[in-house]
């Protein structure tokens, strides 16, 4: 991924969740004209985050594309992985061995880590080591419904992540993870 040349304080950067997994209908996949339509589908959706990243300094795209649909993640990181971080979040769910498939595919170039989505502590230590030593980013996440904890702020500082998403400043389990 090429780094954006900005002076602080002169810009801010957008990031994008999509969760393209929510409008995704994966029963328009079953017969050869559906699996058209939604190649078609995909092509119009990346054409539409490319009009939106020359119109908006969009400085990342989380899950542009369906969590199975492979195809289309090759065909967004073809296209933007060069200029932007495609994060990986229902697609890669925090797992090593998805990582890996999509760093052998080529595809995405940035995993949300969620401590408690694999499992332990140890996994989730894995696959930001496996990202890092990939050129993939790693972005520490909050899960929906945390507490006040604020043990993923101690994860990105420690694993030296760089980036922490926590949601908006809304509530006290945010607030606490971003002081």
């Amino acid at each position: 991924m090429k780094k954006a040349s900005y002076k602080l304080g002169e810009q801010i950067f957008i990031a994008l969740d999509v969760a393209a997994s929510g409008f995704y209908d994966a029963k328009r996949t079953i017969c050869l004209q559906e699996v058209r339509w939604l190649e078609a589908q995909c092509a119009d959706l990346v054409a539409d985050y490319q009009t939106l990243a020359k119109k908006f300094p969009i400085a990342s795209i989380e899950d542009g594309c369906a969590e199975n649909d492979w195809d289309g993640w090759k065909r967004l990181t073809d296209v933007m992985g060069d200029s932007l971080q495609l994060v990986g979040d229902d697609f890669l769910v925090t797992n090593v061995d998805f990582l890996r498939k999509a760093i052998a595919s080529g595809v995405a170039n940035s995993i949300l880590v969620k401590v408690n989505q694999i499992g332990s502590l140890t996994k989730t230590l894995d696959a930001i080591e496996l990202a890092r030593s990939h050129a993939y980013t790693a972005a520490i996440s909050h899960r929906s419904g945390e507490s006040e904890d604020t043990t993923i702020a101690d994860i990105a500082v420690a694993t030296n992540a760089g980036q922490i998403k926590t949601g908006s400043l809304s509530r006290t389990d945010r607030v606490a993870k971003n002081n």
